[in-house]
């Protein structure tokens, strides 16, 4: 099977909780009123689950505007007045480099190369060794 990952997220995007964190993956582009829902859902999971953080992976998101990079800071500093933190992972490096052509630089939104490294930043977990990484006790 494969994933239209072009087509918009509409209606309902899971808010999936992993302890005291919450998961959210966006695959496509994100529309104004999955968008307010989006933002609703995750404030309310925090308050519901007292949650610490929260794990925003973009993996699935190709095109970026001004809106998105404004929604990402809006649920960054929404989360963060309930006491949780916020970690962008999965962002593609077109995306990336999108962001800062538009001049949105999301002060304080911690970001991840991926969604396991954003839940060690958030958890405090290390993460997993990579394969032909150094070997305890070697240098």
């Amino acid at each position: 099977m494969t994933h239209d990952f072009s087509r918009p997220v509409t209606g309902h995007v899971p808010v999936l909780r992993l302890g005291d964190v919450l998961l959210v993956t966006l695959q496509g582009d994100l529309y104004d009123s999955t968008a307010e829902q989006l933002q609703q859902d995750i404030g309310e999971a925090i308050a519901r689950h007292q949650a610490t953080g929260v794990v925003i992976d973009v993996s699935g998101t190709e095109i970026v505007d001004s809106y998105f990079g404004r929604i990402l800071a809006e649920i960054a500093a929404k989360a963060e007045l309930l006491a949780a933190q916020t970690v962008v992972a999965g962002m593609r490096p077109a995306v990336a480099i999108t962001m800062v052509e538009l001049g949105l630089t999301l002060p304080g939104l911690r970001t991840a190369l991926t969604a396991e490294h954003a839940l060690s930043m958030i958890g405090g977990r290390a993460p997993s060794p990579r394969p032909g990484g150094t070997r305890p006790g070697r240098r």
